[in-house]
């Protein structure tokens, strides 16, 4: 790393080993979990395009469609099988490597700042820059473990080799230019909150400008590190001079993030907070004042960054109208014609939609674990604050922003929809769909709870492990052809598929009943147990 003396990275060995002990088990997972996603998807297309006129019967029919290339990639990659599959793919694994390489750099930076163990870690023989220097090291080490396990997956599926080494190493470039930006990140803000909120909003951006890039012209896709991974074409071409492009950025962004570390205070960032008022507002002396002032800027990011993606998806929409109408032979396939291609499309998106909003909604929820972890809670309670109206307060803010987020995420998707179709009844239409979705996101909120109250340990394990499988099923599980009892924990199997689905009030009552089930739970466990 440019601009660090080397005295300043004294300990990094003996850190990092630390480290790689701490973080074993959640990076097997990760690995295990991205190679995992590339042989399913790889076993599933073999057997389903098992002939070369069934591929050129879907490179005609998908190629044709800009809202399937939005969600997929490039239509170069329809060549033969191996660009399928990347096609199908590539995309969610570039947004799990990207988020497992986010979490592991910002706890191992600003978390650890923040909570004092770097600190700690610090008073020991440890230069100034070897929990930087450590945390991007550590991040090298598990995206070149997820290209070994994507490529030797691949290739043990029967793909070719040197388009499964290329996948691999396309998804560790994507890992690596995030990676550096969260560690970047970490020296620019002084709390985790708002480094995983530019890093998200980051990744965001990046999906966007991919599909925006691969629906128009493709310059688009060229400022995107998604787009630069999937512009290698495994398969389909085998390019890996685009991999220049992540290795110059992360190098970049990697002595960026340097620079500021030596030239910052530590426990600070380079944009510090505010001052705030010297006195504290009414509103602020409440409970759920206190949650809504550590709340906000959450809620306001996530409402920001879904919006954007839901009126992308609505702007998709007239699109599958027009696929269906020049493919007569698909339309023949749907019950009620082109108007079922786009309620199966709008349920989709705001199945999507949906799933964001239960993560920001378990994020959120979480955020009461991160406080009493922390020992801030302490300091309320300790007010003469009752410990289960402090809870409350953070529940209703993530109950409350994971519906704000939904809502307002359909009325983007309905706008943008009817902006192009000249409907504005359309908006209407997709808000009241989207409150359909409504209890699985309270379900899956409901499951994070329940866990900080029963299971406080692994609560965060529990949440983000059922959030990850709800994503699975909801949004590979027709890809994967996963049997229908694996599906049905997922709160979205029992909920009508609106605007899709005739919307009947069983399998809602039911999911309804178990969140409250789930969040009373999570209450009743906080009450009988001790704080920390």
């Amino acid at each position: 790393m440019s601009g660090i003396r080397s005295v300043d990275v004294i300990g990094f060995r003996t850190l990092l080993r630390f480290h790689l002990r701490r973080e074993l088990v959640a990076l097997i997972c990760w690995v295990g979990g991205t190679a995992a996603l590339i042989g399913v998807q790889s076993v599933a297309s073999q057997s389903f395009y098992d002939t070369p006129e069934e591929l050129a019967a879907l490179r005609e029919t998908i190629g044709a469609n800009p809202a399937v290339l939005a969600f997929a990639g490039p239509v170069e990659l329809l060549e033969n099988i191996g660009g399928e599959i990347v096609f199908e793919v590539f995309g969610y694994a570039a947004v799990v490597v990207a988020l497992m390489s986010m979490l592991l750099v910002g706890r191992l930076t600003r978390t650890d700042e923040e909570t004092g163990r770097t600190e700690l870690i610090r008073s020991a023989r440890v230069g100034r820059a070897a929990p930087v220097a450590t945390a991007l090291a550590l991040a090298g080490v598990a995206n070149l473990a997820v290209a070994v396990a994507v490529a030797v997956t691949a290739i043990a599926t029967g793909l070719p080799v040197g388009g499964s080494v290329l996948t691999g190493v396309a998804l560790a470039g994507v890992g690596c230019v995030f990676a550096a930006f969260t560690a970047l990140a970490a020296q620019v803000f002084d709390n985790p909150r708002s480094v995983y909120g530019a890093t998200t909003a980051a990744l965001g951006l990046a999906y966007l400008l991919r599909a925006v890039g691969d629906v128009g012209n493709g310059v688009a896709s060229w400022i995107s590190p998604i787009g630069w991974a999937q512009r290698t074409l495994p398969y389909a071409g085998d390019r890996w001079w685009p991999l220049v492009l992540p290795l110059v950025a992360t190098a970049v962004t990697v002595v960026a993030a340097g620079f500021v570390s030596e030239h910052r205070d530590f426990g600070a960032g380079l944009l510090g907070d505010r001052p705030g008022r010297a006195g504290a507002s009414r509103f602020l002396r409440s409970t759920t004042g206190l949650a809504w002032r550590l709340h906000r800027g959450s809620i306001l990011a996530w409402t920001v960054g879904v919006l954007v993606l839901a009126a992308a998806y609505g702007s998709f929409a007239d699109a599958v109208v027009e696929f269906v109408a020049e493919n007569p032979d698909i339309a023949a396939f749907l019950p009620g014609g082109a108007a079922d291609a786009v309620n199966s499309y709008l349920a989709l998106t705001l199945t999507i939609t949906a799933l964001l909003a239960a993560a920001h909604g378990v994020n959120g929820a979480l955020r009461a674990r991160r406080e009493e972890t922390s020992d801030r809670v302490e300091l309320v309670v300790a007010a003469r604050t009752d410990r289960l109206a402090w809870f409350a307060g953070h529940v209703a803010m993530a109950v409350g922003g994971a519906t704000v987020v939904m809502l307002i995420g359909a009325a983007g998707e309905g706008l943008a929809h009817a902006l192009a179709s000249d409907d504005p009844g359309l908006i209407p239409r997709l808000v009241a769909a989207s409150t359909v979705y409504l209890p699985g996101i309270w379900l899956m909120v409901g499951v994070a709870v329940a866990g900080m109250g029963l299971l406080p340990r692994l609560a965060a394990a529990l949440a983000w492990t059922y959030v990850a499988y709800c994503v699975v099923t909801e949004v590979l599980g027709e890809s994967f052809r996963l049997p229908d009892r694996m599906l049905l924990a997922s709160p979205f199997r029992h909920l009508p598929q609106a605007p899709l689905d005739a919307v009947t009030p069983g399998g809602i009552i039911v999911v309804t009943l178990c969140a409250v089930i789930a969040l009373a739970a999570g209450f009743v466990g906080l009450s009988r147990r001790d704080l920390g």
